[in-house]
């Protein structure tokens, strides 16, 4: 079963693709579709099961680690307060009138200041894909969204910490950041001391595709220490990219890179947002579905383009890095899936959250295709 469903995502993925550039639009926007066509909401021919989102999660990792790859270093640093400015105001508006959101659909406040803290969570994944179709990644705009985006994770997860010591979790602040902190710290001395070491090293071994396999191994260790403290596994992802950008096997591992992921990885994971989304389980519901879809992209896009704006962008790359920031992607999956278990999210909420996160994943291609400077 499954190598058939293989089958029928990798086919979809492609010609979606395709028709959606026959139409003047980045070609993620057909995979994401389709993957909803497939999934249970239309035709019900791929189901969500555990191995396609294992494949899925790696899918992610891959293109995280292919933005990392990509990024010019001396830009990312000098884009960091920008970014601060980014990441920051796509947190305060979200976090306010997602709060008032959730007052107005009638939660409480622990659960509106969940909602809220929710629509504050950014995945650039998406975002990445598009501008790499773009050509505009390793642009200004495209290095202050990374850099806001791995602010806003570290943000969003320790507020999350302090909602959940309040609703009677068992989480210990000092040891969450501290975790945190640490994990930033070694990243980066590692990554600036040890991989260009370990590349070196296995460079000349002879065996087939020794560099590309040290690559990928630093890549999903990173990728697990992110996860085992409590930051996103596709920061990690992306550090790791970083640093093996800046060793002389860069060229060779993207290249690489590149065909493992968008062969089999990176159209699992497109489908997969569509295929989890079942639209039928929404009921009654749909109404505070639009409505948290509606406020969830208003506030991203307004609060980081204003920090953009803040920062010295124009009006159009402000609108642009606003757009960047939309999509929730399985960071919010996440928080929302702990919120479910914490009892600040019950299950018919729990389908609506999904729904919204799907919307903010197919509008961020749209308006990031009509907001970016030509």
């Amino acid at each position: 079963m499954l190598i058939f469903e293989l089958t029928i995502i990798l086919v979809a993925t492609k010609l979606a693709g395709d028709l959606a550039v026959r139409f003047g639009q980045p070609s993620v926007l057909g995979k994401l579709l389709v993957g909803l066509l497939l999934g249970p909401s239309v035709l019900g021919w791929i189901e969500s099961t555990d191995i396609l989102n294992e494949i899925s999660q790696i899918g992610v990792i891959l293109l995280m680690f292919l933005a990392g790859l990509e990024t010019d270093l001396d830009e990312f640093k000098r884009s960091g307060k920008a970014g601060a400015l980014v990441g920051l105001g796509g947190i305060v508006l979200p976090l306010g009138l997602g709060y008032l959101s959730g007052a107005v659909i009638g939660l409480n406040h622990l659960e509106s200041l969940f909602l809220g803290l929710l629509l504050s969570a950014t995945s650039v994944s998406i975002t990445v894909q598009s501008l790499r179709e773009m050509g505009r990644l390793n642009s200004r705009e495209g290095t202050t969204l990374m850099s806001a985006a791995v602010i806003d994770d570290v943000l969003v997860v320790i507020l999350l910490a302090f909602l959940l010591s309040f609703a009677g979790g068992d989480i210990s602040l000092p040891l969450l950041i501290g975790k945190k902190v640490g994990f930033f710290l070694l990243a980066i001395l590692v990554g600036w001391k040890v991989v260009p070491y370990l590349m070196n090293k296995f460079a000349p071994l002879r065996v087939t595709e020794a560099v590309i396999t040290m690559a990928l191994a630093i890549c999903f260790l990173f990728s697990w220490f992110a996860e085992l403290t409590g930051v996103a596994a596709i920061i990690g992802a992306y550090i790791a990219g970083v640093a093996i950008s800046q060793t002389k096997q860069k060229e060779e591992v993207m290249h690489k890179t590149e065909t493992i992921a968008y062969s089999i990885f990176v159209p699992v994971f497109f489908t997969s947002v569509g295929v989890i989304t079942d639209l039928q389980a929404i009921g009654s519901n749909w109404w505070i579905a639009l409505f948290l879809s509606i406020v969830a992209v208003l506030t991203k896009w307004v609060g980081s383009g204003f920090g953009a704006k803040l920062a010295g962008f124009s009006n159009r790359s402000s609108l642009a890095i606003g757009a960047g920031m939309v999509s929730r992607g399985e960071v919010a999956l996440i928080i929302a899936a702990s919120g479910l278990s914490s009892g600040l999210l019950n299950s018919s909420l729990f389908a609506v959250i999904v729904v919204v996160v799907l919307v903010t994943t197919v509008v961020t291609p749209l308006l990031l295709k009509l907001s970016f400077p030509k």
